[in-house]
């Protein structure tokens, strides 16, 4: 018989210290573990023993290192124990910084709120509150009533109330009012938002049969006017807030489509995306229809995000005809996407910011990122080298930039802001190694890789966070050797 090759020797020993792996139960019994029982309860201890169990045979059955290795495994500590403890207590959701520049960031939780707004959740949150109580009658009243009045003095709309997303407030929308009939829609507005949402999907789940009208570039007020039929229900206008077609294009006019509309006695529904509020044009930025701006055009129905562009929480914003909206809380589908208290706080802080123009592009940090100049973080960044610079070793080179932000989270997709960064590269530590460091720091720190450089853009970090990130990246640096 034949010597086993090195790769089936070491598979061999692999399943021989798999089967040495100790079962739960002697661990704990165990002179090492046995006195953790008395400190955390038995139930966490078992189940972070279970993970770190979990662990080594993970490790031992991918690793492909000396299998000598493997041995020094098999026998968890006291320590190893407590820090699977202290993971298992500690909440997974957790604040990071936002190194990236994407102000509106959906993989980090899109906009940030305002402390002013903070105060109020804190409150609503630890307390009793009349969420549908109406104090003034002494009996039940409607969630709805604490942002109504608000949306529609900003607005200008009749009518308004709120679910938890934008997507949601499509599919209420198109459910209550083409379910089993049809919907009128551009082929160009047929958009994918993140997560892979789709419309077609959307009007799919609502109930309602979708007519496709015009080419991807090209939609004439003749296509919309030739596919009206006695099935038609609804006209919807997608605003095409994730992506732009340019060159040869045409698309028909929100009001000429409220004429169409009232003409055949059909609803027209605008999904305006990431709704904003205010005209951010005078910043230089690019023209974005405004809330205000849609509802004069006499459009029956329209919904927006809370979480984008108007800077709050996440939700869906519906605003609008008295006569349709009533309809739409009615319907039984709306019990499944109603907001929360939390949400509802949140979204009456952040409008109440609202009622004063002047002073909103400050209290909402969204907004305050967006319009902020590129003087102003030229002249930080600066600072900010400057300060780091004292604690960093020579082995890491800084330089100052200049880069562009990005507004995210489908939004304002053709405009780039101009920024100054913070580009940081070492002599000896790989760039997606300090990357990577930088993650896993506490707290966690999100930066970009661009041109083997660590590339830091304060556009969206908070001043009060300045230090802690100059404390992780020195912690990051310090060490020059992978």
């Amino acid at each position: 018989m034949g010597v086993l090759p090195v790769s089936n020797k070491t598979e061999d020993f692999k399943q021989k210290t798999l089967r040495k792996i100790p079962s739960v139960e002697k661990v704990l019994g165990g002179e090492e573990i046995a006195p953790l029982c008395k400190k955390y309860s038995r139930p966490l201890v078992v189940k972070a023993l279970q993970n770190r169990l979990e662990q080594i045979r993970k490790t031992i059955v991918e690793t492909n290192g000396p299998v000598d290795d493997f041995i020094q495994m098999l026998n968890p500590t006291q320590k190893d124990i407590e820090n699977e403890i202290t993971i298992l207590t500690s909440p997974s959701l957790t604040k990071v910084i936002n190194a990236t520049g994407v102000i509106l960031h959906t993989n980090l939780g899109r906009s940030i709120l305002s402390p002013e707004l903070i105060n109020h959740l804190t409150t609503i949150a630890g307390s009793y509150s009349n969420l549908e109580y109406d104090l003034g009658e002494g009996k039940r009243g409607s969630r709805y009533s604490h942002v109504e009045q608000l949306l529609c003095d900003i607005t200008g709309a009749e009518a308004a109330f709120v679910v938890n997303n934008n997507a949601a407030a499509v599919v209420l929308a198109l459910n209550t009012l083409a379910q089993e009939r049809e919907t009128i829609v551009s082929r160009g507005e047929l958009i994918e938002i993140g997560g892979s949402f789709r419309i077609p999907d959307i009007l799919k789940r609502s109930g309602s049969g979708m007519v496709e009208v015009g080419t991807t570039n090209k939609t004439h007020f003749r296509d919309y006017e030739s596919a009206i039929s006695e099935r038609t229900a609804v006209i919807l206008k997608v605003h095409t807030s994730n992506y732009r077609i340019v060159g040869f294009t045409t698309e028909v006019d929100l009001h000429d489509l409220v004429k169409l509309g009232r003409q055949h006695n059909i609803p027209v529904v605008n999904d305006l995306g990431s709704g904003s509020l205010i005209d951010f044009s005078p910043y230089g930025l690019t023209q974005e229809p405004t809330v205000q701006e849609v509802v004069k055009t006499g459009v029956d129905v329209i919904t927006f995000s809370g979480d984008k562009l108007l800077g709050g929480p996440q939700a869906g914003i519906i605003v609008g005809k008295r006569s349709i909206l009533k309809n739409l809380i009615k319907n039984p589908l709306n019990r499944a996407l109603r907001i929360d208290k939390l949400t509802l706080a949140a979204l009456e802080s952040t409008l109440q910011l609202y009622l004063d123009p002047e002073s909103v592009i400050q209290k909402v940090p969204t907004l305050r990122m967006i319009t902020m100049p590129q003087s102003e973080l030229t002249a930080r960044t600066a600072r900010f080298k400057e300060n780091l610079l004292k604690n960093l070793p020579d082995a890491i080179t800084v330089q100052i930039e200049e880069d562009i932000s990005q507004v995210g989270g489908g939004a304002l997709p053709e405009q780039h802001l101009p920024t100054s960064v913070l580009a940081l590269q070492s002599k000896v530590v790989p760039v997606q190694e300090c990357e990577k460091r930088l993650r896993n720091h506490k707290p966690p720190v999100i930066a970009r890789i661009h041109k083997d450089q660590l590339r830091v853009d304060l556009r969206t970090v908070a001043e009060e966070d300045e230090e802690k990130l100059v404390g992780a990246l020195c912690s990051v640096f310090k060490t020059d050797t992978v």
